[in-house]
């Protein structure tokens, strides 16, 4: 079953290469939340789904924050 995701971490990674920008942080978080969720209870599914929500959210704010930095950072 580890092989499993393993195979499946890995291709999702290489497929993350090819996927559009506006899905980014969705590939990492899902990764991530899919086996956290499968090891916490074997719910991968909805760990991947939430890790997805949570990656491009992240990913949004990171952005934003890049494009304003604010004045109080100290650059």
């Amino acid at each position: 079953m580890k092989a499993l995701f393993a195979g499946l971490a890995l291709a999702l990674a290489f497929a993350a290469t090819t996927i559009p920008a506006d899905a980014k942080g969705c590939i990492k978080g899902a990764i991530v939340g899919g086996v956290a969720g499968h090891y916490a209870g074997h719910h991968g599914v909805l760990g991947a789904a939430a890790g997805c929500l949570a990656g491009r959210h992240m990913a949004r704010q990171h952005q934003k924050a890049m494009q304003n930095p604010s004045p109080d950072q100290g650059h």
